[in-house]
């Protein structure tokens, strides 16, 4: 498993070692002690959740506050979505910027997306599988979003709005100047 930062430093991209052969292949996908080594801290994952959508179904973006905020361990296992982690933390230096990774099943990428961010995907191929991990349990008294399409934060999705399926919660979503942001949490690394 290789692990980097992306623009967003706290981001973090997981790429696993994938080994095949003409049966199939293997990969690791989870090691929690390699990811611990990474970051310089402990992080321990309470659930897991799985959702399967169609072309141009757009999730997001999605956050829950404390003290029920989420880091996230996303992944795609079939078909191909753009990911989008965008720093909702008050004094960050990155605050109200983004950052997108393609996750397909080829590739078998992850995001490590950290508590203070928000969180959502579209799915560019026919439908996909999503799959992540979470660090706390889901709470509806903390769930907030944004407005997926708020133009201040200049996000390219990939895909025009009008082949998009939003959920009517993501359609009444603020936007990023009206939401709740994060307080004193700054970087999971300082």
């Amino acid at each position: 498993m290789n692990f980097s930062r992306a623009l967003i430093p706290d981001v973090i991209i997981c790429e696993p070692t994938v080994f095949g052969d003409d049966r199939g292949y293997f990969v690791e996908t989870f090691r929690q002690d390699k990811l611990e080594e990474f970051l310089g801290f402990k992080i321990d994952f309470c659930q897991d959740n799985e959702s399967k959508s169609s072309y141009g179904v757009l999730r997001g973006l999605h956050y829950q506050l404390p003290p029920f905020a989420q880091t996230k361990l996303v992944r795609v296992l079939q078909g191909r979505v753009l990911d989008v982690a965008v720093d909702i933390r008050k004094g960050s230096k990155t605050f109200g910027q983004h950052v997108t990774v393609e996750l397909t099943g080829e590739n078998k990428k992850q995001v490590l997306v950290p508590r203070g961010f928000a969180h959502g995907f579209v799915v560019l191929s026919d439908e996909a599988t999503f799959a992540y991990k979470v660090d706390n349990y889901y709470s509806p008294e903390c769930d907030r979003g944004i407005a997926f399409n708020d133009p201040s934060l200049h996000i390219d999705w990939k895909l025009p709005v009008e082949k998009m399926q939003l959920s009517a919660k993501d359609t009444k979503q603020p936007l990023f100047k009206d939401a709740t942001h994060f307080e004193n949490l700054i970087s999971l690394y300082e």
